[in-house]
């Protein structure tokens, strides 16, 4: 994992892990639903940072006999474990929570204590979230954070700007809720506080489930990093054409390149393999990510189609 994502990760575990207990320690005062919800919430993506890390950690395991391939693709499975927390964990107890309370209302007791907590959430909550935001602009490219959260190859980042995000916008509506409760003394508000961010969190949740495991399956490469693969193999002077290439993401900082190529006919044996020893050369200058690179030579036919030839 690289710098910007440690970052982003040890800023969000440390600023959910102060929000939680300060939650915690306003729901004991107070009794509110919402609190309680996003106690909870607070001490999920506590434990979400925690295996976001333990993945990165497994990642870096060297291949072996069992998984020739490496651990690369353990950060999308632990990315994808995180959005089934946040689900159950986060958003399924809220929800069961805010129902609860609007079948059986409590008053609140206290609810100065709430409204300063979920303030000092909101500002710790806001130093986490410009972390993360800082942390990834170099990832950008000109994209907007949205597409970049769609189709990034690195999980960590994704995953810590949603959930700062989510929990910005829960941080809100746990305090409209207990502001309106206390203002109308109608409890529901709080228990509407709560089933608003349960509903929030699961479609967070929903999205980066969406996102990793789409990537757990096999995503191709990078459009950019593909065309930089094939100027590289188009280039070379020993090439005719290439017939069909395919690329997958093994993991955020690993891309296997499998392709087929037709090669200068006259080429002997040895010149053919120096040829593509040089390919593997200049495509690992361009895109040092590409690990695993599987060259075969092969005669173009043009009634064939690329899925025969594979």
């Amino acid at each position: 994992m690289h710098d910007g994502g440690k970052k982003a990760i040890i800023a969000a575990f440390f600023a959910n892990l102060g929000i939680a207990i300060s939650k915690l320690i306003a729901w004991a005062i107070t009794g509110s639903a919402a609190m309680l919800a996003e106690s909870i919430h607070s001490l999920a993506d506590s434990g979400n940072q925690g295996l976001l890390m333990f993945g990165a950690r497994h990642a870096r395991r060297k291949p072996d006999a069992e998984h020739p391939f490496g651990y690369g693709a353990a950060r999308y499975f632990w990315a994808f474990i995180v959005s089934l927390v946040l689900f159950s964990l986060g958003g399924v107890f809220a929800i069961y929570e805010g129902v609860t309370k609007l079948a059986h209302p409590h008053e609140l007791g206290s609810p100065n204590w709430a409204i300063g907590v979920l303030l000092f959430a909101i500002v710790l909550e806001s130093f986490s979230l410009r972390t993360a935001v800082r942390e990834t602009k170099p990832h950008l490219r000109g994209r907007s954070h949205w597409r970049f959260i769609r189709h990034s190859k690195n999980p960590e980042l994704p995953v810590v700007l949603l959930e700062d995000v989510g929990a910005l916008c829960g941080l809100v509506l746990a305090l409209a809720g207990v502001v309106v409760a206390h203002v109308t003394e109608d409890a529901r508000w709080d228990a509407a506080g709560s089933l608003s961010i349960g509903v929030l969190l699961v479609v967070i949740a929903a999205v980066l489930a969406f996102e990793m495991s789409s990537l757990l399956i096999g995503e191709a490469a990078d459009v950019d990093d593909i065309e930089t693969i094939k100027t590289e193999i188009e280039t070379s002077p020993s090439v005719h054409r290439i017939i069909h290439m395919r690329t997958m993401q093994q993991g955020p900082d690993e891309i296997t390149v499998a392709t087929k190529i037709e090669f200068d006919r006259s080429l002997d044996i040895a010149a053919l393999a120096d040829a593509i020893d040089a390919i593997e050369a200049r495509i690992r200058v361009e895109i040092p990510n590409a690990r695993l690179i599987f060259i075969e030579p092969d005669l173009f036919r043009q009634q064939t189609t690329s899925v025969e030839q594979a």
